[in-house]
């Protein structure tokens, strides 16, 4: 018997089949710049780069499947990861299809868009095209501690919501033009994307910020389906098909200490204010 036709009969097998090859990129989390490898990463595309890039190279890759939990955050990030994976996708002719898991909103449906074709679980959050800014303010508590607030700037326009300066109508009407700026890039986006699967649902509808679950997010067209990931690439590749899940790098002392969550030293203030951050952006989809 020939090695080559003994190898083939082992499990060594696999590596003379050409079975088709699904990438999958796991998109987890707030979308936001920065991150640490230590405590875990935002979502942006820094921290995805790599990933992306590994997810296109798969041998006998078939398609690129983009597994999606999260409730948005930066469209800036949202925008430039979208960017990378459709100049890929194109490039290469590889169809990309998305898969939302418990959340896929806000920045989370913008990177859904990245896809050809978009499925969901019955009981995934869908939606959420809109623009949020939050602060707080704080001129009455200076006051009450006696604080004196002293803020020197050049340039009319410099200093805007200052959280320790009474809050002023024109600031806030600048923030709602760039709000809704942002906003009607989103709509141009998914209006783009989705085109006649929206089905001509009126725009107050549809981006008003609201949020729908399974099938009547299927019915106004956001998303193609009620489908999970494994299943929908069998049925759509063949019982052959091979998925082959896009990690990012973990720093060493994370992946042996279990330290993803967690910071160490000076780090700990920042880890505590991006959980308490990354906190309020999930809860504002729990149920």
């Amino acid at each position: 018997m020939k090695i080559v036709d003994f190898l083939k009969k082992t499990p060594l097998k696999r590596f003379f089949e050409r079975s088709p090859q699904v990438a999958v990129l796991p998109l987890y989390g707030v979308i936001a710049p920065g991150g640490n490898k230590l405590r875990g990463e935002n979502l942006n595309l820094a921290n995805l780069a790599e990933q992306i890039e590994t997810a296109f190279k798969t041998k006998h890759l078939c398609a690129v499947a983009l597994a999606i939990n999260s409730p948005g955050g930066s469209p800036v990030q949202s925008s430039l990861i979208f960017d990378r994976i459709r100049q890929l996708a194109d490039e290469k002719e590889i169809p990309v299809y998305a898969f939302a898991e418990d959340v896929m909103a806000s920045g989370g449906y913008w990177l859904g868009l990245c896809a050809d074709e978009i499925y969901i679980n019955k009981n995934s959050v869908v939606g959420s095209i809109g623009v949020v800014s939050a602060g707080f303010g704080f001129p009455g508590l200076l006051e009450k501690v006696g604080v004196d607030r002293r803020l020197y700037s050049a340039g009319e326009n410099k200093v805007k919501l200052d959280p320790f300066s009474p809050e002023k109508e024109d600031d806030i009407l600048w923030l709602k033009k760039i709000q809704g700026d942002i906003h009607d890039n989103f709509k141009e986006l998914v209006k783009t994307r989705r085109g006649e699967r929206l089905k001509k649902r009126k725009d107050k509808e549809l981006f008003s910020g609201d949020v729908w679950i399974g099938e009547k997010a299927v019915d106004l067209g956001l998303v193609d389906g009620i489908a999970d990931l494994r299943s929908f690439c069998r049925e759509k590749f063949g019982e052959k098909v091979r998925f082959n899940r896009v990690e990012g790098r973990q720093g060493f002392l994370a992946k042996k200490l279990g330290l993803e969550q967690q910071a160490i030293g000076t780090d700990a203030v920042e880890a505590l204010i991006a959980a308490v951050r990354n906190q309020s952006v999930w809860g504002r989809f729990g149920l």
